[in-house]
């Protein structure tokens, strides 16, 4: 027997562009059927009446660093998969193992990343391997790849030749590369890519490709003042698009976290209660603190090629290539778990997407850009991840945040229902130092 109906709810079809009326069966996890709004439905099971509502696909967040703490807020904002770029395997093993219908969101991870020294996060730990070795590179690609990581993260300070040993390693096991250039000093997008290095996290690399030499680092910057970082090179943009688009790569802009920066201290922030529930977060409102005392150098470095950043996601997604939506959370300020992502949608249309193709890169595009044909999308056979809200996203993407029911793996649940179960920080700190201890075994 079918667990669940959402009844009569309009249904963005995010895969062709469309809506419609219709109610959808649910039967465990799974959508077993659609039926458009004039068919007869079953009897005698459970009944969600979405009459006047609309639903959408669970949304994808694609470059996040989840915590047990604050994984529940995803789902409370209809996040219901991320993809976490850098972290550790082991650490995130109690959330990726958790049933479909769970209140947390499905993890696709990486594992730790590998940097150049001296390591742009410190010396080797459990987070970073740091080294200019490309056979211990290679080592730890194979590490990673038995501990269940879907992808290797690299980071901007790796030496060419180890990039070319991870890429090469990574790709006997058939899994893609990313890599973050942001605070790169020698290494520009087209030499990873040519390095065969798939995706671009926060689109870095690309200013350093554009105007070869240039970095975030350089003491003198006088020689790069004709550069006018507010109105971008909208010839040069195209050209390096072009060239990138050639190696088929993905990028995933994160605005958010550069735009928070940018608006502190008006940063975005509705009142809603995700958001008020995440602030109750000691540890993340002492890290936000803390990061807004430095907000000016934040800005100078960060911020500085925020207005290149999004012209270059507008103009490569119009060129045909992959552009998804991520957040980067909790990085920078104020970067709510779940939350920022509404944010990341709104900039979107900012920049010139439309509805549609703002939910898409959130939804069926981010899930085409790893290959998991079964989110992202509503359709006989996806698994069951739904978000009901109350007004059309497609008139307006504000509406992506008035949400009146999450169905997670099939289970419907209120907002209130899943923030129930974040965790306290006592049991986070006890479970972070199971993982400290277990971690340190290994390495004995």
């Amino acid at each position: 027997m079918s667990n669940l109906i959402i009844k009569n709810g309009t249904i963005i079809d995010v895969e062709n562009g469309g809506s419609y009326v219709g109610s959808i069966e649910v039967e465990r996890n799974t959508v077993k059927r659609i039926f458009k709004s004039d068919d007869v439905l079953p009897q005698g099971v459970d009944i969600v009446d979405a009459e006047g509502k609309y639903i959408i696909p669970g949304l994808i967040d694609m470059h996040c660093h989840i915590n047990d703490r604050f994984a529940p807020h995803f789902v409370a904002s209809g996040v219901t998969t991320v993809r976490n770029a850098a972290g550790n395997v082991l650490l995130l093993k109690n959330l990726i193992e958790k049933p479909d219908d769970a209140p947390t969101p499905r993890v696709y991870a990486s594992d730790r990343m590998i940097d150049g020294t001296p390591g742009q996060w410190g010396p080797t730990s459990y987070g970073n391997l740091v080294t200019d070795d490309p056979e211990e590179a290679r080592k730890e690609v194979r590490r990673q790849v038995e501990v269940g990581a879907k992808f290797v993260k690299l980071y901007g300070w790796i030496k060419r030749d180890v990039m070319a040993a991870a890429v090469d390693e990574a790709k006997k096991y058939n899994l893609e590369v990313a890599i973050d250039l942001e605070n790169s000093k020698d290494l520009t997008a087209l030499d990873a890519a040519g390095g065969g290095v798939t995706w671009f996290e926060h689109a870095s690399g690309f200013a350093h490709a554009m105007y070869k030499g240039w970095n975030l680092f350089v003491i003198d910057q006088e020689e790069w003042s004709h550069i006018d970082w507010e109105n971008p090179d909208q010839e040069k943009i195209k050209e390096i698009c072009e060239k990138m688009l050639a190696y088929n790569v993905k990028l995933c802009p994160t605005l958010v976290v550069y735009n928070q920066s940018i608006k502190y201290p008006e940063v975005w922030s509705p009142k809603d209660i995700v958001i008020e529930s995440a602030t109750k977060i000691n540890y993340l409102m002492d890290y936000w603190k803390q990061q807004a005392q430095h907000v000016d150098a934040i800005r100078k470095y960060n911020a500085k090629t925020h207005n290149l950043t999004k012209a270059i996601a507008k103009t490569y997604y119009d060129m045909g290539g992959t552009v998804v939506a991520g957040t980067d959370t909790p990085a920078l300020l104020y970067t709510y778990p779940g939350m920022a992502l509404h944010r990341e949608l709104e900039i979107f249309v900012e920049i010139g997407f439309t509805e549609m193709e703002a939910l898409q890169a959130a939804t069926v595009n981010a899930a085409k850009s790893i290959n998991h044909d079964g989110i992202g999308v509503i359709k006989e056979g996806s698994i069951a991840d739904l978000v009901i809200l109350n007004n059309n996203p497609l008139e307006n993407i504000k509406h992506t945040k008035d949400i009146a029911i999450i169905v997670k793996g099939g289970k419907p649940y209120t907002q209130e229902e899943i923030l129930s179960h974040v965790p306290s920080d006592v049991e986070v700190e006890k479970s972070m130092a199971t993982f400290i201890e277990q971690w340190e075994e290994l390495q004995e």
